[in-house]
């Protein structure tokens, strides 16, 4: 087994780095790594409708999107995460294989002192509270299987990031499941810094691996695979799955309420009511927005294309996309 303790904490390099390690390397794999804060959200999920999304940008909260699928989480420089790389079993399910790979970590943090428990399908717990959400994902006959452990994480900001209300969404968008959080720290007799839990735990699970440094090579593909999918608003937020919301707004010259349809990442349907005044018809408007990509920059972009101001008299462009902001 190759072992990689990872000095990378911006969070686009280190999802993208699970990718090439998935895809690239034939060897088993145990790959140990910190994120800045960010919020990874699951392949299947709405982002939007997983995050407060006003909070994270005010505080420079990253929000990913994962290959495998599962909730949101939330990750910062106190959260420890843990990745196994091996090859497909056909006789081996999902369940065992979660069995399989939090064993050793349930394991190391038995020689802390810590109870730790695998519950349910996919969740490490403390005293019935939740400390580790893993997941899955298959590729090519190769699995991964990666997990959070919140050490010494901030469990204020992880419950203002992740609160929001998603009654305004409707779709097929797999919803986080919320529990009861812990971190590990406060279950420990002796106390120790989130870097010195990653170096016990690197002792513990990958001592007697092989040691595996990153290449240059590895480094620029990396990159260019975060560049190319995990840094682009199109994955993060529009590559979920279809879904549909509304948003009403006052705005100074009157009150706009926008109802979307999103699919594939475009807006599939678009209908925009309210009490403002215009010298051309709104519907048409509407229907140059079908097949736009949902993202503000490219609604802003086709938008500013359009007589904006004979649709949308006295309002601007940046209230308008204000609304497909939710």
């Amino acid at each position: 087994m190759l072992a990689i303790i990872d000095t990378h904490t911006d969070p686009y390099w280190n999802l993208a780095a699970e990718e090439y390690l998935l895809e690239r390397f034939d060897q088993p794999v145990f790959r140990l790594w910190r994120n800045a804060p960010a919020v990874i959200v699951g392949r299947n999920q709405n982002a939007l409708a997983e995050i407060n999304r006003a909070y994270a940008e005010s505080h420079g909260i990253a929000v990913v999107r994962r290959l495998s699928g599962g909730g949101a989480v939330y990750h910062d420089l106190g959260n420890v995460n843990y990745t196994f790389l091996d090859a497909c079993s056909r006789n081996e399910s999902s369940a065992e294989m979660f069995r399989r790979f939090t064993a050793p970590v349930i394991s190391a943090l038995a020689k802390l002192g810590v109870d730790a428990r695998l519950e349910g399908r996919n969740d490490l717990t403390i005293d019935g509270c939740k400390f580790s959400g893993n997941a899955i994902y298959v590729s090519n006959g190769r699995m991964m299987h990666h997990g959070t452990m919140l050490y010494d994480t901030s469990l204020d900001v992880l419950g203002r990031v992740l609160s929001t209300d998603t009654s305004k969404f409707s779709g097929r968008a797999v919803n986080s499941r919320r529990s009861r959080v812990t971190n590990i720290l406060p279950h420990l007799a002796e106390p120790m810094d989130a870097a010195g839990f990653m170096d016990f735990i690197w002792q513990e699970i990958a001592g007697q691996a092989e040691r595996y440094d990153y290449s240059q090579e590895d480094i620029e593909a990396i990159g260019q695979l975060a560049d190319r999918r995990y840094r682009t608003e199109g994955w993060n937020y529009a590559a979920g799955p279809a879904y549909s919301f509304s948003k009403t707004a006052r705005f100074g010259c009157g009150t706009l309420t926008l109802t979307a349809k999103i699919e594939k990442g475009t807006v599939e349907d678009l209908a925009i009511s309210g009490d403002w005044f215009f010298t051309r018809d709104t519907g048409e408007f509407c229907e140059a927005m079908r097949g736009c990509p949902a993202t503000k920059e490219k609604i802003a972009e086709r938008a500013s294309q359009l007589p904006f101001g004979e649709y949308f008299n006295g309002i601007t462009l940046e209230e308008l996309c204000s609304l497909f902001i939710i």
